[in-house]
């Protein structure tokens, strides 16, 4: 049996690791679906998603001359419901204008990118300035402390 990459294939799971999921292609042939490659949603223990003897449909996305194979249960999911509602209103927007130079962004979206910059600059000087202050403080203090050591030291 010729396995190729893009291929769906059925298979059982073998065995799970912290870091991904083994599945039994049958005919002594093993592959691999890395923890990222289970689900379109964060797995944070496999546990959870999957039991040894679970059978899953997988694709096929990479076989090495080593004869290693790549799996993904997730490639073959239906994309989350928010990424085909940010689809389909991506579709609906309108196009920039033809007459529009490369690179020029329309009103609003430089406004937003205005605003955003904005709010990352004040907040970095907010940050700074704290920075600062305390940076001040400490340095008043060695200052004090060094003075008040050289008040004690006999100078001949």
């Amino acid at each position: 049996m010729s396995i190729e990459v893009g291929e769906k294939l059925t298979g059982k799971v073998s065995g799970i690791t912290n870091f991904g999921v083994f599945i039994d292609l049958g005919n002594k042939k093993t592959g691999l679906v890395h923890i990222s490659e289970i689900s379109n949603s964060f797995v944070k223990d496999i546990h959870d998603v999957l039991t040894v003897g679970d059978e899953v449909t997988v694709l096929v996305t990479s076989v090495g001359e080593d004869g290693k194979i790549g799996l993904s249960i997730r490639k073959l999911e239906d994309k989350p419901k928010e990424e085909k509602k940010e689809q389909e209103n991506a579709a609906k927007r309108p196009t920039e204008k033809k007459n529009q130079a490369p690179g020029q962004n329309s009103g609003n979206k430089q406004e937003d990118f205005d605003a955003l910059m904005n709010s990352f600059l004040k907040e970095s000087d907010d940050r700074l300035s704290s920075l600062r202050k305390i940076q001040k403080a400490n340095a008043e203090v060695v200052e004090a402390d060094v003075t008040k050591y050289f008040s004690r030291l006999k100078i001949r």
